[in-house]
């Protein structure tokens, strides 16, 4: 009877090829790591210290809900975006977030629930349309601070649509309405198109072959106020480092009001904290200053 014994460094693996020399085994840590995020999540996993402070978020294929799609489908999960989004508002090091969209829609709570917690974010957040941002992309798409379109890219705005078993009574027609008016209220409060004309795109007939709606493409979407301008990853990157730059400069000026205000504060003659071994001379400076500030 043959007895098994562990494998030693020299051991061939099967096909040949030495067990210390298998793919991932000399890669670095981080390598493997960020591969492994790519592969499983579709987005690099949120930069080190040196490297971007630009967190890219991709929302593509189909985006999923509470029911698993089949195994052939591109989708987007919204219990790995969810948290990647948290994780950015946490983290010092990720200053920015752009989001790239190439997608058909989806669920429409889970499209919902990604696009308010992008528009929840402290951070500058620009979206990049690519492809295509249908249905329930279009809030995702709307949710950041800035939006681009490609100009070859496509936008197509319907009706909420229902799968399954479907109770044929008054009160289901009800929770559609009120279903659609949640999304169009969300689209036009974080874009420049009215709540009227939305709908007027939306129950549009003649365009779509077997649905009713509307096809908008690059500069179309731009001139109805769904996006603000036609660009792609050059300028979308540059308009979220320019915000990024903003938002510091903003925070620096406002802790250098807040340090001017405490010092008008502060009892004329009483040193400023760690100002105990300050010069007679500059105490009495810092005295007047204040007394010419304060009239």
């Amino acid at each position: 009877m043959r007895t098994g014994r562990a494998a030693s460094p020299g051991m061939l693996a099967a096909g040949g090829v030495p067990l210390s020399t298998e793919r991932g085994k000399d890669e670095p840590r981080e390598d493997r790591t960020t591969q492994g995020a790519i592969e499983s999540l579709g987005t690099p996993e949120p930069p080190h210290v040196n490297q971007s402070p630009v967190h890219c978020l991709t929302v593509i294929g189909q985006i999923e809900g509470h029911l698993l799609l089949p195994s052939q489908n591109k989708t987007t999960k919204y219990e790995h975006v969810i948290p990647q989004l948290v994780a950015v508002e946490e983290s010092p090091e990720i200053k920015g977030l752009l989001i790239m969209l190439n997608t058909v829609g989806g669920d429409v709570e889970a499209g919902l629930a990604i696009a308010e917690l992008i528009a929840g974010l402290s951070k500058p957040t620009v979206s990049l349309v690519l492809g295509g941002g249908h249905s329930i992309g279009v809030p995702i798409a709307v949710a950041s601070d800035y939006s681009f379109i490609a100009p070859t890219a496509t936008m197509t705005i319907h009706p909420m649509r229902l799968s399954g078993l479907i109770v044929g009574v008054p009160q289901t027609y009800e929770y559609i309405d009120r279903m659609q008016d949640r999304v169009i209220r969300f689209i036009s409060g974080h874009s420049r198109i009215s709540e009227r004309r939305l709908k007027q795109l939306m129950l549009r007939t003649g365009e779509l072959a077997r649905d009713v709606g509307t096809v908008l493409v690059g500069e179309e979407a731009v001139r109805e106020g769904l996006i603000d301008a036609v660009g792609t990853l050059d300028v979308a990157m540059a308009e979220v480092l320019r915000r990024i730059e903003q938002r510091e400069e903003a925070n620096a000026r406002a802790l250098d009001d807040h340090a001017v205000r405490v010092d008008l504060a502060r009892p004329i003659g009483q040193p400023a904290p760690g100002d105990g071994y300050a010069s007679r001379g500059a105490r009495r400076r810092s005295a007047r200053r204040r007394r010419v500030a304060l009239g």
